[in-house]
């Protein structure tokens, strides 16, 4: 029988309740990424505050209960009543979904929050949410909570009272504190490394706004304060520290055309790879969008004239590409816009056409004033001594390629012996294994589940693609394997849609040379299939460390962290076995704890901060020994994998 479906089948949900039961529309996930989230919706509501220019200092706190405060400097939110909802202003930015200050251009000029949801989704996803006004001379309180208001149904963001006026201050601004309820999270614990990073990249972008960030949960309190006087050109700076840059000081460029205020800081390094960041409205774009395209296609334009014109290139000599021009290129380009037009909630790329028109000339025109100026030949020269390298590079590489695509039936060959692929047919569904070693590809390959699982042994290591050109990361008989097998191409003609598997598991022994692995081909991967980690389709094998045995009864362990827990279930006279590689496991056991998809746990690797994961990899990977040795000793734990981290999944 059918099931009948009428109107009274269609379920209205009543003010947030849509977001407590749909969290992952409104902050994409319930993990740490989810939680955090949350913060950057009222961080970023402060500094469109300052970005318009009403703020100075953003104050952001962790407290011993795990509530987070964010406190502006700005003009308060409206404490008036809506005349037509009848309700403090307060209460409708917080209570209703799609109501704000930022439709229009006449509160902000510029603004990252065009949704209007972001108060309210925090509030409605929180335990209580407390929020001071400090306006007019007068401080203002209302707080929200979660009630179960019809049996165990659960509505969040409840106000528990009306605004009130609690007394007279001579402060301004507006203070919001909450408590994410863990209810709707799978953890509710904030990470002060993640929050630094984000509020010293803001600090980057508004040039002399003070943020000061305190952690207050242990008994010795954490406090930073960000502020840069240089702006953009301390950005560039600190995301350089570790290469060697070919002239001193980045070239910063600001203008506005209509109505588009573009900053930019560029710098070339003496490094293969370009790095460039860019932001609308102070919000990431890392999928880019209208304003790259301008940027780049306008520093072309002005290096290929420049080359003209100092002889560089002669008259029949076709112009250098782009990519010449960017290779060892860090840059940051901010613009402010009106209208932003961004691609879904998540803001990732922008899309106004005009925006590309107006960057372009901003460039050509600020750029060829630099270079017309005084003292700024040498720079010249050595950016075009860059480029005209890179563009010889570029023509080995092609030939390279051609040769590649040439002898490509023999590279398949090749992969005969050391790939076991699988015999599924759907790359969405397939998943492949880079193994450290024959003797643990040996193992995989007798575990694996064949219609699914494809095992890819590497037989020595590969190339540490951070400090060598694209045509020397080719001649690498490891990476070209990793290349073939994969099926979707390198660098710039790498295509996402044609890999032959959505899963890409790095499985390498838990220890310094299993770490050294795994950090060569995601510094690989990021570098040159940067889409593959940008579509999650990179992920890491937790192998165990240890098995206890007693008996009949058997337990893995997967970090030294567990071990002490795991020996106090089993008492006295229990076996412990330390693996020392993945080798050691015989099939079953490989299978039973790395590989079996219902039992596994795998790591998915993200760029959750493209400029954080740029610095890093830089760090670890470049030439600048004493900084890798510095970040080793803060941070070095080989059986974790944390700053990779997004979620575990099966």
């Amino acid at each position: 029988m059918t099931k009948s479906y009428d109107a009274k089948d269609i379920k209205v949900l009543e003010g947030l309740d849509a977001v407590r039961m749909r969290p992952g529309m409104y902050i994409g996930t319930t993990g740490p990424r989810g939680l955090h989230h949350l913060l950057w919706e009222i961080v970023d509501n402060a500094i469109d505050e300052a970005a318009n220019g009403f703020c100075n200092r953003i104050f952001v706190t962790i407290f011993k209960d795990g509530s987070i405060a964010v406190e502006d400097e700005g003009r308060g939110i409206p404490t008036d009543i809506h005349p037509t909802l009848k309700k403090s202003g307060v209460e409708v930015v917080f209570t209703q979904l799609h109501a704000g200050g930022k439709f229009d251009n006449e509160n902000y000029a510029y603004s990252g929050g065009l949704h209007g949801v972001g108060a309210s989704v925090v509030n409605a996803l929180s335990r209580w949410l407390v929020v001071d006004v400090f306006k007019n001379n007068k401080h203002f309180r209302q707080s929200f909570s979660s009630k179960i208001v019809s049996g165990t149904k659960i509505s969040g963001g409840v106000p528990d009272g009306p605004l009130t006026e609690v007394g007279s201050t001579n402060k301004h601004g507006t203070c919001v504190r909450f408590l994410p309820d863990d209810r709707c999270f799978e953890t509710i614990v904030w990470s002060e490394e993640t929050i630094s990073k984000r509020l010293r990249e803001m600090a980057f972008l508004n040039k002399n706004l003070e943020i000061v960030f305190q952690d207050n949960r242990s008994e010795n309190p954490i406090s930073k304060t960000f502020q840069y006087s240089g702006g953009l050109v301390d950005f560039v700076k600190y995301l350089n520290e570790e290469k060697n840059a070919l002239y001193d000081k980045p070239i910063e460029l600001s203008g506005e055309k209509d109505g588009v205020l573009l900053n930019v800081a560029i710098q070339h390094t003496d490094a293969y790879a370009d790095s460039l960041f860019s932001f609308v409205n102070n919000i990431q774009t890392p999928e880019g969008g209208t304003h790259e395209v301008g940027f780049k296609s306008g520093i072309t334009r002005v290096f290929n004239n420049l080359a003209r014109k100092l002889g560089v290139l002669k008259d029949k000599m076709p112009n250098l590409l782009g990519d010449d021009f960017q290779e060892g290129l860090t840059a940051v380009v901010s613009v402010h816009i009106k209208n932003a037009q961004f691609e879904g909630q998540t803001k990732s790329k922008l899309g106004n056409p005009e925006v590309k028109t107006a960057v372009e000339s901003l460039v050509v025109q600020l750029l060829t004033d630099f270079f017309d100026g005084r003292g700024s030949a040498k720079i010249a020269d050595k950016i075009l001594d860059k480029a005209v390298a890179a563009a010889k590079v570029r023509e080995a590489t092609r030939k390279a390629k051609e040769t590649a695509r040439a002898k490509n039936s023999l590279e398949n060959a090749n992969l005969i012996g050391k790939l076991a692929s699988c015999s599924g047919k759907k790359p969405e569904e397939n998943e492949l294994f880079i193994v450290e070693g024959d003797s643990a590809g040996g193992s995989a390959k007798q575990a694996r589940d064949r219609k699914f699982q494809a095992i890819l042994p590497l037989r020595g290591k590969p190339l540490n693609a951070e400090k060598k050109r694209i045509d020397q990361v080719l001649l690498n008989e490891e990476i070209r394997t990793i290349i073939s097998a994969l099926g979707a191409g390198i660098g710039e003609d790498f295509s996402v849609e044609k890999l032959k598997y959505h899963k890409v598991i790095i499985l390498a022994d838990a220890d310094q040379d299993g770490a050294h692995i795994r950090a060569i081909l995601l510094t690989f991967f990021f570098r040159y299939m940067k889409q593959l980690v940008t579509n999650g389709h990179v992920f890491i094998g937790l192998p165990p460390l240890y098995k206890i045995s007693k008996r009949d009864k058997t337990e893995y362990v997967y970090s030294d962290a567990e071990l002490p827990e795991a020996i106090s279930r089993f008492g006295k006279n229990y076996d412990l076995q330390r693996y020392k590689g993945l080798g050691e496991m015989d099939p079953e056991q490989l299978w039973a704890t790395t590989m079996d998809p219902k039992v596994r746990s795998l790591v998915q690797v993200t760029i959750e901060d493209a400029a954080t994961a740029e610095k890093m990899i830089s760090t670890l990977m470049g030439d600048n020994i004493e900084a890798r040795k510095a970040y080793i000793m803060e941070h070095s734990d080989f059986n974790k994998v944390d700053n990779f981290v997004n979620k575990n999944i099966n």
